[in-house]
């Protein structure tokens, strides 16, 4: 990508010059009413480009900057989205034990209870 930009911009700023050789006529600038002067149409060009290609700089900047808060705030909900399911995790595993806890519980009741009431049954 970066031989294609290079090329690009080596495009324009010969263009460039060469649009600014052959127009060297002055013509003048009015910036505000009554702030004017006159300077080769080449100059008022050069300048011209320059502001331009500073606001696309500035702007490539505002964008990255943008990109990278929200890129940064994103990373920052998958942290805690990943620390969350490693916490359901840890209680899934823990309801898990407590399930094979409690079903192996019943058998041992059952039998507690069978020898009880056999023992009932016996006394009488």
């Amino acid at each position: 990508m970066r031989p294609i930009n290079f090329l690009l911009i080596f495009l324009v700023c010969l263009a460039l010059v060469i649009f600014s050789l052959q127009n060297t006529q002055l013509t003048t600038i009015k910036l505000i009413q009554g702030i004017e002067f006159e300077a080769p149409l080449s100059v008022e060009l050069v300048i011209a480009t320059g502001l331009g290609a500073i606001l696309a700089w500035l702007f490539n900047l505002w964008s990255r900057m943008q990109r990278t808060i929200t890129t940064l705030g994103e990373m920052r909900e998958i942290r805690t989205r990943n620390k969350r399911i490693k916490e359901l995790e840890k209680d899934m595993e823990r309801y898990q034990e407590e399930l094979i806890q409690r079903a192996s519980l019943p058998a041992a009741e059952t039998l507690s209870e069978t020898g009880k009431s056999t023992e009932a049954e016996t006394s009488k």
